[in-house]
């Protein structure tokens, strides 16, 4: 029987953990702000336990971590492992953390090296793991976020994988160009018709998204667009220009799964719509990415015992 252990998934920005028992219960989480920044200035060894003694974790639990902790930038760097990647071997290739008392393992993230479409993943890859765990081996996963991946799986294998800086761009765009005045830079986007609006366009005619961009600007000049429409719109053509991409990339998108919480995932669930996308899938992100980390740390400890 595996021991009970936390399962731990670091962001940026972010801190989420469970105690997970070896019959696969969990027993009680958490979730905090305690990012990298905040774990570098405190340390990431303080951060971790405190966080585990709160989950009621005795010092020898042993913890499986995943996202960009273990990036250059984070608490020692797990390297990349390599597409295509049997998503059954991520566990065993966890790093084990040097120089502190609790056993500590860090999961790899994923690299796609080739040259004409470089591409880095670090946690998605661990996601993904908890979505072949659900039985969804074979086809296209979307996962929305700052940077959203398109991963092409085929058995349980990741094959090849896309990032769209959607998420980073709407902000950008929203606080700090020239549509700023145009677009409000607070409130929620909704599915609006302005949105589906631009979901259409920008899908329909990728070439003229720069132009659309700057059609925001124009509408509230010229005919007093509200601000939340024009947010709307924005978000809808940035989000029509990734399926448009992630369709050239990785060919037809019915039937693909969304991987996503949330109202984001809403708005993607509004945005296959839009376009006319076919049956799809929709997988919930936070249990994934649990699951995905109880898969390796099941590999993880039948290897370490």
């Amino acid at each position: 029987m595996l021991p009970t252990y936390a399962a731990v998934d670091w962001g940026t920005t972010s801190f989420r953990a469970w105690a997970i028992d070896g019959n696969g219960n969990v027993l009680n989480e958490t979730r905090a702000r305690d990012g990298l920044t905040t774990a570098a200035e405190r340390g990431f060894e303080t951060v971790l336990e405190q966080h585990l003694s709160e989950l009621g974790l005795g010092p020898d639990a042993p913890a499986v971590l995943c996202g960009m902790v273990g990036s250059r930038a984070g608490w020692v760097e797990a390297a990349y492992l390599e597409t295509p990647l049997e998503l059954g071997d991520l566990g065993a290739r966890a790093i084990k953390v040097p120089g502190i008392a609790r056993p500590v393992f860090i999961l790899p993230g994923l690299a796609q090296r080739a040259a004409w479409e470089p591409d880095v993943m670090r946690g998605e890859e661990t996601q993904l793991l908890g979505v072949v765990a659900e039985g969804y081996r074979t086809g296209l996963v979307c996962m929305p976020g700052t940077h959203s991946k398109w991963v092409s799986l085929s058995d349980g294998v990741i094959e090849a994988f896309s990032t769209f800086m959607t998420g980073e761009l709407f902000q950008l765009l929203r606080s700090q160009s020239i549509l700023k005045q145009a677009v409000d830079g607070e409130g929620a986007v909704a599915a609006t018709p302005a949105f589906l609006d631009g979901v259409r366009r920008a899908f329909e005619a990728p070439a003229l998204a720069t132009n659309f961009l700057f059609s925001i600007r124009a509408g509230w000049l010229l005919h007093g667009a509200a601000p939340t429409d024009q947010a709307a719109r924005l978000s809808g053509l940035l989000l029509g220009l990734e399926l448009a991409g992630a369709a050239e990339r990785h060919g037809d998108l019915h039937g693909a799964a969304l991987l996503a919480s949330g109202p984001i995932a809403d708005l993607y669930v509004a945005a296959f719509e839009a376009i006319g996308m076919g049956a799809f899938r929709r997988l919930d992100a936070d249990s994934c990415v649990r699951h995905g980390l109880a898969q390796a740390a099941i590999s993880l400890f039948s290897k370490e015992s």
